[in-house]
């Protein structure tokens, strides 16, 4: 599983025009979805990311994290994080199908749910427009072969 994890003071998520999900500060989490992925990569990752401390602290050192500043995380899916690049137009045969991906998408929220966060998301497979207010910025490339 890969992901890109924006720290956001807000951030929103849009289809047709109609807002599906909206937080205030936390994750905006772009995650993406291979054939191999099981669902102890998807709770090795909500571990990491709910765990992550990247928030400033009192001294404005990055040390707290999610849980500690009442964060949430916008969840959307994104194929294209396994997008092979060898030629001009990217081929997408490295990411799951939505039969492998879907259930690995909701696992990976209902973890995060679990830990006592509130977790909005966008639809699976939809044209989204997604809209985000970084706050640092802080962006991380996770990648769980790489963990």
């Amino acid at each position: 599983m890969r992901a890109v994890v924006t720290r956001v003071s807000q951030a929103s998520v849009a289809i047709d025009g109609e807002t599906v999900g909206r937080i205030g500060q936390g994750f905006l989490v772009l995650l993406g979805i291979a054939p191999e992925d099981t669902e102890a990569q998807a709770e090795k990752l909500a571990d990491k990311i709910c765990g992550l401390r990247v928030f400033a602290d009192e001294a404005g050192k990055m040390n707290l994290n999610l849980e500690t500043v009442g964060g949430s995380l916008l969840v959307v899916s994104q194929f294209t994080l396994y997008a092979d690049i060898k030629s001009r137009r990217p081929g997408f045969t490295k990411a799951a199908k939505p039969d492998v991906a879907i259930p690995l998408y909701e696992k990976f929220m209902d973890l995060c749910r679990s830990r006592g966060f509130q977790v909005e998301h966008g639809q699976f497979g939809a044209d989204m427009a997604v809209s985000s207010v970084n706050d640092g910025p802080v962006t991380i490339w996770m990648d769980t072969a790489e963990m």
